[in-house]
């Protein structure tokens, strides 16, 4: 019989073209909105429209994926992408900016379900290896697409990263379509799906009596607020930062992409070799510490942030809080449920971090709408000030582990 081929090359290219299309408008959106007139307020709201969609519809597709398979569901995912980016690049009114961050967000789960596949496709002790290819594809991506993106919008116009961002989404369908292999057996039947892993059934927005419970578990829930409190600050500074800076530096998209190019180019330094150090060293619970000290200094100071080395001195920081803080809070998740429970715990931190995106870019976007860049910096400082206390009463109860720790490599919130 013929030895099936490992997925993990046609996941981390379908991730990588994935990520790079995603990163190539995240300094373009809200700049791109206000060409046709929105406000601040409205332009931020853009991020929150696709949040919206996709807190709904990514636990539908994932059961869907369980029941049909992953790959047919992929591809659906991955043509909402494609279709929502060639509606962006066809954009000639603010209404259609929305119907294309909506038509993304209504197929929303193309990470998600590669995870899945991975999971499905991985003996356990080889995941959190498998897992890890996906946190090198967004390293890359992030480095690369937000200065391919900042560099298109200047050189040709706003459109130009959009129909790059749509060509790549339609090259990620062609590599799952050719690459990925088949996921049915010689009979015909699908592998069962393994809730065990990371990439497990998430719960749908609606199951309120899951959440409550697995809030409730001592230890787990503050872990759950500090997730929630570190992507709400995150998508405040993601979704607003080419405003503050072309109000702040009058900065464009292509200043604003060296600078998120910038910021992804630290992240690989620590994803790639300081992050397992500073563990073993310091142990997740006093990285988590340090990275919100780390976050609460950087907003600060980005809202005093006026010459171009003090921006840059903050970005620095804000590199080391934020790329500490993900992987740090979603191990502990891990370790604070069983094995068997693991898909549905990182489920509702995938619902939490949907939720953080609604709500966020509305606040900060409140007071950008204002030019008040001072306050819109303050919003994510509380954030991440608020998760500080959080992460010091949970270090302080000294929660033990239920299951042996594992370096979980866990993407950022995207696509």
């Amino acid at each position: 019989m013929q030895k099936q081929r490992s997925p993990l090359l046609p996941i981390f290219l379908i991730v990588l073209v994935d990520v790079l299309g995603f990163t190539i408008v995240i300094p373009l959106l809200a700049l791109f909105a206000k060409r046709f007139g929105a406000s601040n307020l409205v332009a931020t709201t853009i991020v929150s429209v696709y949040a919206v969609c996709s807190l709904i519809s990514t636990p539908i597709i994932g059961n869907l994926s369980d029941r049909f398979g992953r790959k047919p569901l992929l591809l659906i995912s991955q043509a909402g992408t494609c279709i929502g980016f060639l509606v962006l690049a066809n954009a000639s009114a603010l209404w259609m900016v929305f119907v294309g961050r909506i038509i993304d967000g209504v197929t929303a789960g193309n990470l998600s379900t590669a995870q899945a596949y991975i999971s499905d496709h991985t003996a356990p002790e080889n995941r959190a290896k498998a897992f890890g290819v996906i946190g090198v594809a967004f390293g890359i991506g992030f480095l690369f697409g937000p200065f391919l993106g900042g560099v298109l919008a200047s050189a040709y116009g706003f459109h130009a990263p959009f129909v790059l961002s749509a060509a790549l989404s339609f090259l990620s369908i062609l590599c799952t379509w050719r690459l990925l292999p088949k996921e049915k057996d010689e009979e015909g039947n699908l592998p069962k799906a393994t809730v065990a892993g990371p990439a497990g059934k998430r719960p749908s927005v609606f199951d309120l009596s899951v959440y409550a419970e697995y809030f409730k578990r001592h230890g787990l829930g503050s872990v759950y607020w500090q997730f929630f409190l570190f992507t709400f600050a995150f998508s405040c500074f993601t979704s607003g930062f080419a405003l503050f800076a072309q109000s702040r530096f009058h900065w464009d998209a292509r200043e604003t992409g060296y600078m998120f190019a910038y910021a992804g180019f630290l992240g690989i330094i620590l994803q790639g070799g300081l992050m397992g150090r500073l563990v073993k060293k310091l142990g997740e619970i006093k990285l988590a510490l340090l990275g919100f000290i780390a976050s609460v200094i950087a907003y600060v100071m980005m809202g005093f942030a006026y010459t171009l080395v003090f921006l840059l001195i903050t970005a620095t920081v804000n590199s080391f809080g934020n790329g500490v803080l993900r992987p740090v809070l979603t191990s502990r998740i891990t370790q604070l449920v069983g094995r068997h429970e693991q898909g549905i715990a990182l489920g509702i931190s995938g619902s939490l971090s949907s939720l953080a995106m609604t709500m966020a870019p509305v606040c900060g976007g409140f007071f950008l709408n204002s030019d008040n860049t001072l306050g819109w910096a303050m919003v994510a400082a509380t954030a991440a000030l608020l998760g500080l206390i959080a992460a010091i009463q949970s270090g302080a109860a000294k929660v033990p582990p239920v299951t042996k720790p594992a370096a979980a490599a866990a993407a950022p919130a995207s696509e």
